[in-house]
């Protein structure tokens, strides 16, 4: 895949995953590259700093065990925030185990990651088998979300007999047509001690319908807007992102091929078997988190995302950034423009802002221009 591919060409590549492809669109049509990681100690801050940022990023990523108060409600808002402002949930969860442990944490325990973050990462230091495993574990939570069971349990009241005759003899023969029936006969005991006999009044009936349904269209992104490209951006973001629809119910991974901290143990070899992992699952492995592109081959496609970005602050360009603890920064220039990257990760240097919609913006501006400049046009 050449290198300056636009995210909507990419997004309609022969073999993309159905998640890629719906990311690939929305950073198209919000023009936004920015993933913010929201790294953050309460699920009041966490939802707070989504709301206020969410227009200007296609990603939000957390780490849900900081969170001192996460639960079911928390996720629940994150999502309810993510489709309202149209970004996906990418969990920096970092999975390094054996098989059977990373599908449990992925799909169980407190967090249940698989339920509500469409994105989350892993290191391959346990070998191959791990991408297996966190597929499986995806699998089978899309199969769960798109069958439905539902139970309906009612009971007829008993019927009175009139000369030996029920009121409505013909109850139990339409109860047949509907539902699938489990009778249970109430004898009345208290009934019987007060001396009347069990014919003197009909059975209750209860009734258990169960009804099984599937669904299928949240696998795939609705279709592509109809509109020549040329015309794309003569339309309305609001009305493009209203017919992209909300994100597909599909679970995509991300590879740790490098890192961005200083005298990060990751070498050369161990990204290129990163590399040769993903192309053995490209419908789940979406791409890496790595400091430049990986597609070397004809037909890679994958999105790379790459954290430690920040922005000198104003009239201290070109000055070298850190945190002091060995994290080392680049622009967004020096990563969307010269090392091909596609998406860049910030955090602290917009959570900490004092006017984070503003810093949010400045970043998402930076990031799209140098995006613009590496496929040399102003088209998604």
């Amino acid at each position: 895949m050449a290198h300056a591919s636009t995210y909507r060409a990419r997004a309609h590549a022969p073999g993309v995953a159905p998640l890629a492809s719906y990311l690939l669109r929305l950073m198209s049509i919000k023009q936004t590259n920015l993933c913010l990681s929201a790294d953050v100690e309460t699920a009041a801050e966490l939802l707070a700093v989504a709301e206020e940022v969410g227009d200007a990023i296609c990603i939000l990523k957390t780490h849900c065990d900081t969170v001192s108060d996460w639960s079911e409600r928390t996720a629940k808002a994150l999502k309810e925030i993510a489709r309202r402002k149209h970004f996906l949930v990418f969990e920096d969860r970092k999975f390094a185990d054996i098989g059977e442990t990373v599908r449990k944490q992925y799909t169980g325990g407190f967090h249940r990651i698989a339920d509500w973050a469409e994105i989350t990462n892993a290191h391959i230091l346990p070998g191959p088998a791990i991408v297996d495993a966190l597929l499986l574990a995806a699998n089978t939570t899309i199969a769960k979300y798109n069958t439905g069971v539902h139970t309906d349990i009612s009971a007829a009241p008993p019927q009175r007999t009139v000369n030996g005759a029920s009121d409505d003899a013909d109850d139990d023969d339409t109860l047949g047509e509907t539902a699938v029936e489990s009778p249970m006969e109430v004898e009345g005991n208290d009934e019987r001690r007060l001396s009347i006999k069990a014919m003197d009044r009909k059975h209750s009936v209860v009734s258990i319908s169960t009804t099984i349904t599937s669904r299928t269209e949240s696998i795939s992104p609705c279709p592509e807007p109809d509109f020549h490209p040329d015309d794309a951006f003569s339309i309305d973001a609001p009305v493009l992102l209203a017919r992209l629809g909300e994100a597909p119910f599909v679970r995509g991974l991300l590879l740790i091929a490098e890192m961005s901290s200083e005298g990060h143990l990751m070498t050369p070899e161990y990204s290129q078997k990163c590399v040769e992992i993903a192309r053995r699952q490209p419908d789940f492995v979406l791409g890496f988190i790595a400091q430049r592109s990986l597609n070397t081959e004809t037909g890679d496609n994958f999105i790379t995302m790459t954290p430690g970005c920040q922005l000198p602050p104003p009239g201290q360009e070109g000055k070298k950034l850190g945190d002091g603890m060995g994290q080392q920064y680049n622009t967004p220039r020096k990563l969307i423009l010269e090392n091909k990257c596609d998406v860049i990760i910030v955090g602290r240097g917009i959570t900490r802002a004092v006017d984070r919609p503003k810093e949010a913006e400045r970043y998402r501006s930076e990031g799209w221009k140098a995006y613009e400049e590496r496929i040399g046009t102003k088209q998604g």
